[in-house]
C-alpha cells in the first residue's frame, strides 16, 4: 500500500515538472530583439560647392599627397603632379608656355592626367591647377566643380623674389579698383617691405589700405595720384643678413573711362591738288594697356597704293594722369582725281569700335 502511494506521488511530481518545462515558446518575430543598426547621416552637397581636391603630388616610393592651398618645396627636385580623370586640363605659370620650356611635360593616361616639371627653381613659383574636361561629342567644357589649385613655392635661398623678364615694369593705378605691385617671393616666410625712390621712404603697410600677399605682392586698395612714382620691394632672408631688391616698378595714375575707342580724324589738308602728297591721321586716347587696331576705307582703295603707319605712346594729361595715344596715319603720294572723297577710319578695341570720317576735296 505504501509502495503504491509512493509511486503515485512520484508520477505527480514528474507531471508537474514537465508542465513547467514545456511552457509554450514565444514565437520569434522577424527583426525583434535585434540590435538596432544606425547609419551615419550623409551631408547633402550644397549647390555650387566643390568636392575634395583632385590634385595630388607624387612622392617617393609610390606615396601620394593630396594638395591644399599652398605647398613649399625645395628647388631642383622633379615635381610630379597628378589629377584623377580620363580627360584633364592644366594651368601653370604662364612663362613656361611663353618660352616653350622643355622641362615641362604633360601627359594624359587612361585614368589620370600627369604634369612633370624637371629642375624647378624659384622662377617656377606660382599657381598650378587642374580640372576635369567633360565632352559631349566634339563639344568639350571645363567642369568648374572639379577645379583644384595649389600655389607652389620653390624656396630658392639665392632668389628671394620670383624673377621677372622685365627689369622696369609699369603698373597702372586706377581710382575704381585695387592695384597690385607684383613683387612675389619664393618663400612665404620672407619679410618684405615696399619703398618709394623719390622721395626715398618705406611705405607703411597697415593691412587695410595697403597690404601684402606673398602670392601676389603689395595691394593698394584705393589708389590715387599720390601713389604714382618709382617703387621697389626689399626682402630680408631668413638665413642671410644681406637684403635683396626686386624689379623696379613705375606706378602711373590713369583716369580714362573704359569703353569703345574715343577717336578723331584729321587731314593734313582739306583740299589738295593733283600731284600733291597728303595724309590723314586717326587718333585714339585710351587706357595705357588697351590695344587699339585700325582699318581704313578710302576712295582709291584697291586701285591706288597708299602707306599706312600705326604706332602708340604714353602721354601725361593733367596732374599725374597717364593716357595711351594710339594713331594710324594714311599717306597718299602724287594725288590723282580718284583720291578725292570720303576717308573713313575704323578704330577697334575689346569694348567695341568707332568710325570717324573726313572729306578730302580738290582745290580746282
Amino acid at each position: 500500500m505504501k509502495l503504491w502511494i509512493f509511486f503515485t506521488l512520484a508520477l505527480l511530481w514528474l507531471e508537474v515538472q514537465n508542465g513547467v518545462c514545456q511552457q509554450p515558446k514565444r514565437k520569434k518575430v522577424p527583426g525583434r530583439n535585434r540590435a538596432k543598426v544606425r547609419y551615419p547621416k550623409v551631408k547633402e552637397k550644397e549647390p555650387g560647392s566643390k568636392g575634395p581636391s583632385i590634385l595630388t603630388q607624387v612622392l617617393d616610393k609610390g606615396r601620394f599627397l593630396r594638395l591644399g592651398d599652398t605647398l613649399s618645396l625645395n628647388p631642383g627636385k622633379t615635381l610630379e603632379l597628378r589629377c584623377k580623370g580620363t580627360k584633364i586640363g592644366w594651368a601653370y605659370p604662364s612663362y613656361l608656355d611663353t618660352y616653350n620650356d622643355n622641362r615641362l611635360s604633360i601627359k594624359q593616361h587612361e585614368r589620370f592626367g600627369q604634369l612633370i616639371l624637371t629642375s624647378p627653381s624659384g622662377a617656377d613659383t606660382g599657381e598650378f591647377s587642374c580640372w576635369v574636361i567633360l565632352c559631349d561629342g566634339n563639344d568639350c567644357e571645363r567642369d568648374s566643380d572639379t577645379i583644384s589649385t595649389t600655389y607652389i613655392y620653390f624656396t630658392d635661398k639665392d632668389e628671394l623674389f620670383v624673377p621677372s623678364a622685365i627689369h622696369f615694369e609699369i603698373v597702372y593705378l586706377r581710382p575704381n579698383k585695387p592695384t597690385t605691385v607684383p613683387c612675389r617671393v619664393t618663400n612665404p616666410k620672407i619679410q618684405v617691405s615696399l619703398h618709394r625712390e623719390v622721395p626715398p621712404e618705406e611705405i607703411p603697410v597697415d593691412g587695410t589700405q595697403i597690404l601684402y600677399n606673398p602670392t601676389r605682392g603689395f595691394i593698394i586698395q584705393n589708389p590715387g595720384p599720390e601713389h604714382k612714382g618709382a617703387y621697389y620691394c626689399k626682402a630680408n632672408s631668413t638665413t642671410k643678413t644681406t637684403s635683396q631688391i626686386s624689379t623696379k616698378y613705375q606706378l602711373l595714375y590713369v583716369e580714362v573711362p573704359s569703353g569703345p575707342p574715343f577717336a578723331t580724324i584729321q587731314a593734313s589738308s582739306d583740299t589738295v591738288s593733283g600731284g600733291d602728297v597728303f595724309n590723314l591721321t586717326c587718333t585714339v586716347l585710351g587706357e595705357p594697356e588697351m590695344n587699339v587696331s585700325f582699318s581704313w576705307r578710302f576712295p582709291g582703295q584697291g586701285q591706288r597704293p597708299v602707306e599706312i603707319q600705326d604706332y602708340w605712346r604714353l602721354i601725361n594729361r593733367g596732374v599725374g594722369h597717364t593716357t595711351r595715344i594710339s594713331q594710324s596715319v594714311l599717306i597718299v603720294d602724287d594725288a590723282e582725281t580718284i583720291d578725292f572723297g570720303k576717308y573713313i577710319c575704323i578704330a577697334k578695341n575689346k569694348h567695341g569700335e568707332t568710325l570717324v570720317s573726313t572729306l578730302v576735296k580738290s582745290d580746282n
